[in-house]
C-alpha cells in the first residue's frame, strides 16, 4: 500500500497525464486504486469525466473521514476510483495555515484510505506551498515528471534544497523523464548523463500526439491505444514503479537523487 504523489514545481511537464495513466495501469493490474485530484484546475477529473459534488469543498476535504469518503466517485474502469478536484482547492494553503501542525495535516486524512486502496495517487498542483509540504510528508513516493532541459534541472535543484532544509526524506524522490524528444540533442545528452543513477527511472515518456489526444478521448492512453508507443510506455513505467515500491523505497537510504 502506497501513496504516490505526482509532483513538479513547474507546470506543463506532463504531470497530470502521468498521474492519470499510471493510476489506470495500477487498476488494470488488479490493484484497488484511488486518484486524488488536488489541482484546482481539475484536469484529472476532466479526463475521467467526473465532477465533485456541489456541496464538496476544500473544508470538507480537510475534515477527512466520511466527508471525504462520500465524495469519492467511481470511474468507468474497474478497481479505479477518483476524488475529484474542486475549484475551492485554491484555498487549501490558506486553510492549512490556520491549523495546528499545518505541515502534516494531509497524512492522517489519507492514511485511513489505505485500508481500501492498494495505491493512492495524488495529482498535485505546481509550486512549493504549504499544501506541497503536506504532500511530501504524506507520500511514500514523490514521482517527478522531468523534461530533460537545463531549466528543469534548475527547478529540481531548488526542490532538493527545500527537502534538505525541511528535513524531509529525499529518498522518496523519483525522477521520470517526460515529454522526451529524442531528436533533440539536449534531451539525449541529459538522459545519458543521469542514466543508471539512483531514483532515476529507466523508462521515459515520449513527446507524442497520442498523449495530447487524451483531451479529445478523455481516457487514459492505455485504455484507448493500448498497443501504441505511449500506451506501452506507461505499462512499462508502471512495472518499474511497482518494482521500486516492492523494494520498500528506502532500501538505499536517504540521499540526493542527483548529486
Amino acid at each position: 500500500m502506497a501513496i504516490i504523489a505526482v509532483y513538479n514545481i513547474k507546470g506543463g511537464v506532463g504531470k497530470t497525464a502521468t498521474a492519470v495513466n499510471l493510476s489506470y495501469m495500477s487498476a488494470a493490474t488488479g490493484n484497488n486504486t484511488l486518484l486524488c485530484d488536488l489541482d484546482p484546475q481539475g484536469s484529472s477529473s476532466y479526463y475521467f469525466r467526473v465532477k465533485s459534488k456541489k456541496k464538496f469543498s476544500a473544508d470538507h476535504f480537510l475534515e477527512g473521514g466520511s466527508s471525504l469518503e462520500q465524495s469519492i466517485r467511481g470511474t468507468d474502469y474497474e478497481h479505479l476510483d477518483i476524488l475529484p478536484s474542486d475549484f475551492s482547492y485554491r484555498n487549501l494553503d490558506i486553510a492549512l495555515n490556520h491549523m495546528k501542525k499545518s505541515r502534516k495535516r494531509l497524512k492522517p486524512i489519507l492514511d485511513p484510505l489505505k485500508a481500501e486502496y492498494q495505491h493512492i495517487f495524488l495529482d498535485c498542483p505546481p509550486n512549493i506551498t504549504l499544501l506541497s509540504e503536506n504532500i511530501f510528508y504524506a507520500a511514500d513516493m514523490v514521482l517527478i515528471p522531468f523534461i530533460p532541459t537545463t531549466l528543469s534541472m534548475l527547478s529540481f535543484t531548488k526542490l532538493l534544497d527545500f527537502f534538505k532544509g525541511s528535513g524531509i526524506d529525499r529518498s522518496k524522490l523519483f525522477v521520470v523523464f517526460s515529454m522526451v524528444e529524442q531528436k533533440k540533442t539536449i534531451h539525449r545528452d541529459m538522459i545519458d548523463h543521469f542514466k543508471g543513477r539512483k531514483r532515476i527511472l529507466n523508462t521515459f515518456i515520449p513527446y507524442v500526439t497520442d498523449i495530447e489526444k487524451m483531451g479529445i478521448y478523455r481516457q487514459p492512453v492505455p485504455a484507448y491505444l493500448p498497443d501504441s508507443k505511449a500506451g506501452q510506455t506507461y505499462a512499462e513505467l508502471w512495472r518499474e514503479i511497482e518494482k521500486e515500491l516492492l523494494s520498500q523505497l528506502d532500501t538505499d537510504g536517504p540521499g540526493c537523487v542527483i548529486p
